[in-house]
């Protein structure tokens, strides 16, 4: 996404909710629920136990490290205060109020200290005696951030240096009775990386160059540490680059061997039979026989003895393969596909009647192969999923928050089934963040969302070309493909986000040849080596079959990239350099478009939770400090595009709600263009889904979980049956037809040309038949072919498409910019009934009434839908949902549309 703003500067080579969320602050240790822990928790039926699992979740407490450079103007976080763990720094220091809410008004810069400082963490704990005498005791760390020394009673027993790996130490004979004390230092990854980068000569490209002073625009360290990359700023969130122990930590001990892995590896999948592996990875303390059994839960429920079987293990690691066989297994599809049928596998190890550990795994079964097949112009780009070739529809996933162990399940769960909603079938989690979590995953598969998962390098260069950093991203990507390789909705592992088209296109790559073309070289040729083989290696090896695409966009290291020929594409020449008209979306016809987008403020409501009143305007202090695009100057760029279509808003709350319109049309038209020409194009992913934090973005779906207008649109344009009417800038119009089922349909369409104020000068109606997996261009018009004579700047084309069983899908055509047309008061109604059925909102226009917005202030209420185009008299019924008394959603409804709005603007 770095494409449109990046700012590339040197960087020294490198030698050889509202923090009220905190009460999902739990939510981290869920990472920890891979196969490999739940066996810890189980003990031996029929004899003693045989394995422990202690979850080290208390009694923690933080401070910052004594001697430490801050200390003089912070002495404040001298002493030791309360930590919760899984946590940070930042969230521990707000919940001692130490510091302000890094999301309220404009505290970034006061916050900048934390991550030029050094913590320390501290906790004690009992060792039972099953525990101490146990044969194996490990401790485990499922995610340090990110330089860490961990100490055991005195002892040092980790030097930590990554924060996407999972840490595992022995310490049988080290644990005492009472008070064992872990304590945990961790380092500023600026202060540690910042004097080695700063002295070198030779300098790589970063990202976004810190505004603070903290560290030089010409030195960034974030590309040499292995941490989330949106902790030091990007373009659509601050710069807090905080440290902590952001997962679980645990004391497992065992007697005679642990379950370190269930691999459930798919061989074959079609409707006749399903062969699968099961892949145990066993760690024995000695060598001896077992007897292994695999139970099998059906999506209906039905439970079977799947395997038995004895295997004789060795000490150590063991590595034991079960084959499944499952005749006309329940297949897992897509959303809109089918259904999301999941099996559930338990591993049981035993010795006669002593259970000795147990393992869980979920899966669906299904196939998924990325199709790469050559043609006239290129290569095809698409995934077919059960034998379907399936147009993905969807967005690009951001991290949640800043502060990741806030994450809780149920708000992953209310963006992600917005996604479900907005007929969406894949997601790319983007690399410039962390891996995603369990959770994350398994709604994915609950929800038929397929994932397009990043490795964690979102822009920029690293210093590839020494070894050990590789090895330490190959250990790290070895941790994730393991922890993620059962989900069903894993589509693909991509090398990284925009570093092979920024080294080719946008500068660094030529200019370092020309200062040092021998270090050039070095540098590309430690790009190829991690991309193009190493990563490429652990997923073909640990992967269990999903592909693997170098970048994103790429050809997979073709020669050319990001090209609408071959692969994926980012385009950004629409809201980026140079900042084309949307129109402009219409002329780039790509195989796959992974990313494109549009900005838009959220909603007035979650505006007003972080700047007063007061405090909003275009170029205010705290709505700047919200504003990361350009550096707080993003809103010039986005009145650029508001003002193309609508005008200059009134005030800033218009400039909201416009922003919203420009950003859903614009997105929309986009969208449909990419539809409408599959098979050519076969998938559509806007930037972005969600926001890591209140404020302006890219995004569908803000902070809170609320829905801007392009979501409602996405709804409307993603949905499985659609009409597409496109107009480009020449003034011709293509009506399409867009068919997403597997199957054939027919309907009816309805073309009407109509004024303003509700005057038909056109109505046409036809049946129509669909073909299965199919987008058919039915119609074109010129400007004056649909106008006739009338004024465009009073009329409008719609074309509206029934058919049985789907959702009735609408197109709008307009013949001038919104600020050059004469919009009639709307006259827009909208009362609220209390029916049988709970609430109902009824809404009706006498005039055209675009992109209406339904409003109810600070109450929490959900109508079924919103940013809806009402005819001229048209009356349409809302479900509403709210637990808001009837009296009060009265008191508080707002209803208006773009003419209502731009009646008050200067135009």
């Amino acid at each position: 996404m770095s494409a449109r703003t990046i700012t590339w500067c040197s960087v020294a080579l490198l030698l050889g909710g509202l923090l009220t969320l905190l009460s999902g602050a739990q939510a981290g240790a869920a990472e920890a629920s891979r196969t490999s822990v739940l066996t810890e928790h189980t003990a031996a039926r029929g004899g003693r136990e045989t394995s422990r699992l202690q979850i080290l979740d208390r009694g923690w407490s933080f401070r910052l490290l004594p001697g430490d450079a801050q200390m003089a103007a912070h002495p404040e976080a001298a002493g030791w205060k309360s930590a919760t763990v899984p946590g940070t720094v930042h969230t521990d220091l707000f919940a001692n109020r130490l510091i302000p809410d890094p999301y309220v008004g404009a505290p970034e810069a006061g916050l900048q200290w934390i991550g030029l400082a050094d913590w320390e963490y501290r906790s004690r704990f009992d060792a039972s005696t099953a525990t101490r005498n146990s044969a194996r005791s490990d401790l485990v760390f499922h995610g340090i951030d990110t330089f860490a020394e961990v100490w055991l009673n005195g002892e040092k027993l980790l030097d930590a240096d990554n924060a996407f790996r999972v840490w595992r130490v022995a310490v049988q004979g080290r644990l005492r009775a009472r008070g064992n004390e872990l304590r945990i230092v961790l380092r500023s990854p600026i202060n540690k990386l910042l004097p080695q980068v700063a002295a070198m000569p030779n300098k790589l490209a970063g990202n976004y160059p810190s505004p603070y002073g903290d560290e030089p625009a010409d030195a960034m360290t974030a590309n040499f540490v292995r941490k989330p990359g949106y902790h030091y700023g990007w373009d659509w969130g601050p710069r807090y680059v905080t440290a902590g122990i952001w997962n679980a930590v645990q004391l497992q001990s065992w007697d005679v061997l642990r379950i370190d892995d269930l691999q459930l590896r798919q061989d074959h999948v079609d409707e006749q039979r399903a062969e699968l592996a099961a892949i145990a990875t066993l760690d024995a303390v000695a060598a001896g026989s077992v007897e292994l059994r695999l139970w099998q839960t059906a999506p209906d429920g039905k439970r079977v003895l799947a395997v038995q079987q004895r295997a004789e293990l060795k000490q150590g690691s063991n590595r034991i393969e079960l084959p499944v066989h499952v005749a006309h297994p329940q297949r897992w599809y897509p959303n809109g596909y089918g259904a999301q049928a999941l099996y559930q596998y338990e591993l049981e190890v035993a010795q006669g009647s002593k259970q000795l550990a147990s393992s869980s795994a979920r899966t669906g079964l299904r196939s998924i192969v990325l199709k790469r097949e050559s043609d006239a112009q290129g290569q095809s780009f698409y995934f077919e999923v059960n034998g379907i070739p399936v147009f993905a529809k969807g967005a690009n996933s951001i991290p949640f928050d800043m502060f990741r162990p806030r994450v809780s399940k149920a708000q992953l769960r209310r963006v992600l089934e917005s996604a479900r909603d907005a007929n969406m079938n894949m997601l790319r989690s983007w690399g410039g963040g962390y891996y995603e979590s369990d959770a994350f995953f398994e709604l994915a598969d609950e929800l038929g969302l397929l994932v397009w998962q990043d490795f964690m390098f979102g822009g920029g260069m690293q210093p590839a070309y020494d070894a050990a950093f590789r090895a330490s991203v190959i250990a790290e990507a070895r941790d994730n493909v393991r922890r993620l390789r059962n989900h069903p909705s894993l589509a693909l592992w991509c090398g990284n986000n925009e570093e092979e088209i920024a080294w080719k296109y946008w500068g660094p790559g030529k200019a370092m040849m020309q200062a040092d073309p021998a270090l050039a070289t070095r540098v590309w040729n430690g790009y190829v080596q991690l991309f193009g083989t190493d990563l490429r290696k652990v997923v073909a090896e640990e992967g269990g079959g999903i592909a693997y695409w170098a970048s994103s966009p790429s050809d997979d290291l073709a020669e050319v990239a990001n090209t609408a020929a071959s692969g994926d594409m980012h385009y950004w020449e629409v809201w980026g350099n140079p900042a084309h008209p949307v129109s402009k979306y219409l002329e780039i016809t790509p195989r796959f478009m992974s990313e494109y987008g549009l900005q838009a403020w959220p909603v007035q409501r979650t505006v007003d939770a972080f700047a007063k009143r007061a405090e909003q305007g275009m170029a205010t202090p705290v709505i700047e400090a919200h504003q990361k695009f350009m550096a707080g100057k993003g809103n010039e760029r986005l009145l650029k595009y508001v003002s193309d279509e609508f005008g200059t808003p009134a005030d800033f709350a218009s400039f909201i709600y416009l922003s919203q319109v420009a950003q859903a049309e614009g997105i929309a038209l986009a969208a449909s263009h990419h539809r409408v020409s599959r098979p050519y194009t076969m998938g559509s992913l806007y930037w972005q889904l969600n926001d890591v934090w209140p404020g302006a973005s890219w995004s569908s779906v803000d902070w809170y979980g609320r829905w801007k207008a392009l979501h409602f649109y996405a709804r409307r344009f993603y949905a499985p049956v659609a009409v597409a009417a496109l107009r480009n800038a020449g003034g011709t119009s293509t009506v399409n037809l867009l068919n997403d089922r597997n199957r054939a349909v027919r309907g009816e369409l309805n073309m009407r040309v109509m004024t303003l104020d509700g005057r038909v000068l056109r109505d046409e109606h036809r049946s129509v038949a669909l073909a299965p997996l199919s987008a058919q261009r039915i119609a074109e018009y010129a400007d004056a072919e649909l106008l006739g004579g009338a004024d465009p700047a009073t009329t409008f084309a719609v074309f509206d498409l029934q058919v049985a069983g789907e959702a009735a899908s609408r197109s709008v055509l307009y013949f001038s910019p919104a600020k050059a047309m004469r919009w009639p008061d709307a006259q827009l109604q909208a009362r609220i009934h209390q029916t049988r059925g709970g609430m109902q909102l009824e809404l009706s226009a006498r005039h055209l009434a675009r992109a209406v917005w339904i409003d109810f202030g600070d109450l929490d209420a959900e109508p079924a839908d919103n940013a809806l185009t009402l005819l001229p008299g048209e009356t349409v019924r809302l479900p509403l949902r709210s637990s808001a008394s009837l009296a009060a959603l009265r008191k508080a409804l707002r209803v208006f549309s773009v003419g209502d709005v731009l009646a008050r603007s200067e135009l």
